[in-house]
């Protein structure tokens, strides 16, 4: 019986004082979103970018940045930003391998096997990471990573996003030396 007062009294209570109801706002003015791409490369006069390749390696890993803002200069955090390059290349047979260490009864380190990783023949690898998010200040990072033997060539990097308007997409173009 005291169990039913309570929510009795409680009915009434929330009864009385009754529910505010709270329209939904509609976003009436959506803004748009500025991009800003800083390669961190020298460009030439007719806006393409250089990078140098790193002869001594077999990939030159670079990071290509960037930012989103709205109209009125405040970040935009959390964007999916789709990345893609023109550019690919294709493994041989061989990935790479694992040398296998142990210690001697001596406890000198040895190598004892190797083992190497097979079955990648023909597997196409992409120069550019595919995707990132905006964070906080609105700042955006994407690794690019050409090979020795795209030396010559230009690099299209292409990025595109969905904000609250619609669909943005670019490109800039890299040359690589």
């Amino acid at each position: 019986m005291k169990i039913l007062r309570r929510f009795t009294f409680s009915l009434f209570i929330f009864a009385f004082n009754g529910c505010e109801a709270v329209e939904p706002t509609i976003q009436d003015d959506l803004k748009n979103i500025i991009t800003t791409i800083e390669p961190r490369l020298d460009v030439d006069e007719n806006g393409y970018y250089h990078l140098t390749l790193d002869r001594n390696r077999w990939q030159t890993i670079h990071r290509v940045s960037g930012h989103l803002n709205y109209e009125d200069g405040s970040p935009a955090e959390l964007i999916r930003v789709g990345w893609s390059s023109d550019l690919y290349w294709v493994l041989g047979d061989t990935l790479g391998y694992i040398v296998h260490q142990g210690l001697t009864d001596d406890l000198i380190y040895v190598s004892y096997d190797t083992t190497y990783i097979t079955g990648f023949n023909g597997m196409e690898v992409p120069t550019s990471n595919q995707v990132s998010y905006s964070n906080a200040e609105g700042e955006v990072n994407n690794m690019i990573a050409p090979v020795q033997i795209m030396a010559g060539d230009t690099m299209t990097l292409y990025w595109s996003y969905y904000d609250n308007v619609g669909f943005n997409e670019g490109s800039i173009k890299i040359v690589l030396e």
